[in-house]
């Protein structure tokens, strides 16, 4: 470097003289060795190049007065369109970066090798100031994302589902097309969403994460294997039950339920409302599994009110019965009423008590509930109830 301030000046207005050429030079390396720049719209191209020659400007401006650093950042990034940050990634900006040191480098070399160590040192400050711009739009990024995010999940809780949906969900990295289901338990003192995401990423589901005080809301969709994978089964696909099973382990003491699947993400508010009415009602249970199926806590929820616990009980099992046969119904109702006795149903019915098992086994099979078990009983009584006092709705379409 120039030891006098003669020499220095001397330097500055020789840099100033072969800007424009290093310019030059510096569109026609990348044109020549970065594909991905000459595939760019011409307006971008100009704006890639704009920050390329301002870099150039920089960096005298630098070797006139190295100790002030803070143009880095603004006068070479600054230049550039603020859409330039989403369609050229940090890798590409790299990329280019080392097509300026180069073409500068080989100048300097061969005109004047002592600016080389002068450029090394800034072109290592350029490097730096790159990263800092691109770190700061992810992170504001990810605020942002985090923001939709609790909005998307607020939004199926309450039901206020719009049509903005599927494209809010996208933007959020969603792709699934396939069915979804919605776990609610309780967080720890210190709420860690990371390992939510890792278990989603490799069981293949997609996942939407609200967070309302200690309550983590848990969106899982089953990714469309016909669009992810051109038709082809992946090796492996994970159950709702088996993905909320590995993930309970990251959830803090208290219960976790797991609502039943439903066809898509716009019908995801049915799953949200059944997660929270069990997840009101689930210490009811006494030794509740983690996670606990919302459909399992139907008595309970509909002892509390929940009409859409009533209307699963009487759609799912009294009318499945009545309108398959009268006597199935009559069997279970005697069945039931007599504390699960064959002896006192088949007397009752004026049956032998095999008819009345071979009936029982009929009703497992029509309505996949097991009218010998105590907890299933107590499910059963529940329909039952809520059939003959008329609570009946038609099945919705």
């Amino acid at each position: 470097m120039p030891n006098t301030p003669a020499d220095k000046a001397k330097t500055l207005d020789w840099l100033r003289g072969i800007s424009g050429d290093l310019s030059s030079a510096t569109l026609r390396r990348l044109e020549e060795s970065l594909p991905w720049y000459r595939a760019m719209p011409p307006a971008r191209r100009s704006a890639i190049g704009l920050v390329a020659q301002t870099g150039i400007t920089s960096f005298i401006n630098w070797y006139d007065d190295p100790t002030n650093e803070t143009w880095i950042a603004r006068d070479i990034f600054g230049t550039a369109p603020r859409e330039l940050l989403r369609s050229v990634s940090l890798q590409q900006t790299l990329q280019m970066i080392q097509c300026v040191v180069h073409v500068v480098e080989e100048r300097l070399i061969a005109d004047d090798p002592a600016l080389h160590e002068a450029f090394l040192h800034y072109s290592r400050d350029v490097a730096f100031a790159a990263a800092d711009v691109y770190a700061r739009a992810a992170e504001a990024r990810g605020l942002w994302d985090a923001r939709l995010e609790a909005l998307v999940v607020d939004s199926i809780l309450s039901g206020e589902c719009d049509d903005e949906l599927p494209s809010r969900v996208s933007a959020l990295g969603w792709s699934g097309g396939g069915e979804v289901a919605v776990i609610i338990g309780t967080g720890g003192r210190v709420i860690d969403v990371d390992p939510f995401r890792r278990i989603a990423r490799h069981m293949g589901a997609d996942l939407l994460i609200g967070i309302q005080g200690n309550r983590i809301v848990l969106v899982i969709g089953r990714k469309d294997w016909h669009s992810e994978t051109g038709g082809a089964r992946p090796d492996q696909e994970y159950s709702f039950l088996e993905i909320a099973r590995e993930m309970s382990k990251h959830f803090g003491e208290g219960p976790i339920v797991l609502g039943p699947s439903v066809p898509g993400l716009i019908e995801a508010q049915q799953s949200a409302k059944a997660a929270l009415a069990g997840f009101a009602v689930v210490k009811a249970l006494r030794n509740a599994p983690r996670p606990c199926l919302a459909d399992d806590l139907l008595p309970e929820r509909a002892l509390a009110g929940d009409a859409i616990a009533k209307r699963t009980l009487v759609n799912n099992i009294y009318l499945p019965l009545k309108q398959h046969s009268p006597d199935l119904l009559a069997t279970l109702t005697a069945y039931l009423d007599t504390g699960r006795s064959l002896e006192a149903t088949a007397r009752e019915l004026y049956v032998h008590p095999n008819t009345v098992r071979y009936r029982l086994k009929r009703i497992s099979e029509v309505i996949g509930w097991d009218p010998t078990g105590a907890r299933e009983a107590l499910i059963l009584q529940s329909a039952l109830i809520l059939g003959a006092i008329g609570f009946a709705q038609p099945r919705r379409q």
